[in-house]
């Protein structure tokens, strides 16, 4: 890596999970709008051949200065490495159809699966071998590079990579307080609206105008204060709650937006909000599975009721061969790649640790003391200054006590796991699922039978671990 007119030269990034169709192309299309940072991205991917596709994809962008290289072995990819980003799906969409789709038998409903209830239990334990895998060959062959998360369970898999390699410089990044941004900018531009907010990504867009305080755990973050220049938000944002409370928020929304279980009327948001006073800050798919499950997931139909969906795995596997036929067209030149900007923030990250600009935006890391009132070590999702190779949590404060029971449950679910993965340890793992609050209305019996049905459509993926 090299320096020359304010330009960060012959970076070298390696990307695990490399033959991604999705993060790997985001990707490809934010380093290419990058103009002050060039370099090479090594894609390794237990999958080669889908790593050397993007190989191809990659080499054809006539935007940017960038060389992509498929590695065949991960030693190769990391060595002297100044990044490492790792996007990998921990099993394939057959572990998560079980994840999402076993508790329905038990009348038990998540929209995502990936991070906490029964579904993020499992993935967890999937997950956490392979981050210490990923963990021991960062220490190996590039020990001082910075490493970018953006596997789920994300609280998990960050804690994993510091468990095992307390020197990891390591932090995970999740979008989901931009769309909570969006949907503030969105409210002061109806209630303010003779100084509008932009709604388009750019250098200084709404996730950079909008100031929030972030304080909590990953897919449950909450704002305990939002400003935008002179503006307290929050007066705002409670005449917008009380309008959109009962029929949502749907202005911007597509047409049919229902039959897209990725969307939302915002309904859960703002219901949070009035009902405890602070910003839930994610998008309301996320934010139900870490409720009881009475409160948004009694069944199918309150789901509908309440405005947003349950992504089928059936729906992702479909996806999926779109993505595949997508990448058949990028790679026979049918289809020429688009570049435009993601308003993902890991290459503005990269800019920022080369020393390209200051930036501060919300990352997870282990708590040093930016939420006192939760344990040390603990993974936490605040905001952070980046500057050259420097990454400092900002302090957010105590969690306040209106909230404090519903974010410390999970902080205290998500350490219990990370052990029980350590440990490989199935009757203490059935412990910790057990006390899963979406479980609370199942009877032993019922978890018992639960647990054993998920670890047997699993069990491919969890040989590590002894009953």
């Amino acid at each position: 890596m090299s320096y020359q007119d304010n330009c960060a030269k012959d970076v070298k990034i390696a990307y695990i999970g490399g033959g991604s169709r999705g993060w790997a192309w985001t990707l490809m299309k934010d380093l290419a709008k990058a103009e002050d940072v060039s370099g090479s991205v090594y894609l390794y991917d237990i999958d080669f051949e889908a790593a050397k596709n993007n190989e191809t994809i990659g080499n054809r962008i006539e935007m940017g200065e960038w060389k992509y290289v498929a590695a065949p072995t991960i030693g190769e990819a990391l060595t002297g490495a100044d990044f490492v980003i790792v996007s990998i799906l921990p099993g394939t969409f057959d572990e998560m159809e079980s994840d999402v789709h076993a508790p329905e038998k038990y009348d038990v409903y998540q929209p995502v699966g990936d991070t906490t209830g029964p579904g993020g239990f499992f993935r967890s334990l999937r997950t956490v071998p392979m981050m210490q895998e990923i963990a021991r060959a960062v220490r190996e062959f590039c020990p001082k590079a910075w490493v970018i998360n953006y596997t789920n369970p994300m609280a998990v898999c960050v804690h994993a990579l510091y468990k095992e390699f307390p020197e990891i410089k390591a932090f995970g990044c999740c979008h989901e307080v931009f769309g909570t941004q969006k949907l503030l900018a969105q409210a002061f531009n109806e209630f303010k609206g003779e100084d509008e907010i932009s709604l388009e990504h750019g250098e200084d867009d709404y996730t950079k105008k909008v100031c929030v305080n972030v304080i909590g755990v990953n897919h449950f973050t909450w704002l305990t204060s939002a400003r935008y220049k002179n503006y307290d938000l929050f007066p705002i944002y409670t005449d917008f709650a009380r309008k959109y409370h009962k029929t949502g928020y749907v202005r911007d929304l597509p047409e049919n937006w229902m039959n897209n279980a990725f969307k939302s009327a915002a309904r859960v948001r703002l219901d949070l909000f009035l009902k405890y006073g602070y910003i839930a800050a994610a998008g309301d798919r996320h934010l139900v599975e870490f409720m009881d499950k009475e409160d948004y997931l009694y069944d199918p139909a309150n789901v509908r009721q309440w405005s947003f969906g349950l992504t089928t795995v059936a729906w992702r596997k479909n996806d999926l061969k779109e993505r595949l036929e997508k990448s058949k067209r990028l790679l026979s030149g049918e289809e020429k790649f688009e570049i435009k900007a993601s308003g993902e923030e890991g290459v503005r990250q990269i800019r920022a640790l080369l020393g390209l600009g200051n930036l501060v935006t919300n990352v997870n890391l282990p708590n040093y003391g930016q939420i006192p009132n939760l344990p040390l070590g603990t993974v936490v999702e605040t905001n952070a200054a980046f500057r050259n190779d420097s990454v400092q949590p900002v302090c957010a404060g105590e969690i306040p006590a209106e909230i404090y029971p519903l974010i410390s449950r999970i902080a205290e679910e998500n350490n219990e796991t990370v052990e029980v993965a350590f440990a490989r340890d199935l009757k203490q793992g059935y412990e910790v699922f057990a006390k899963g609050h979406l479980l609370k209305t199942l009877n032993d019996e019922q978890k018992r039978e639960l647990f054993a049905t998920m670890y047997e459509n699993t069990k491919e993926y969890l040989t590590e671990y002894k009953a």
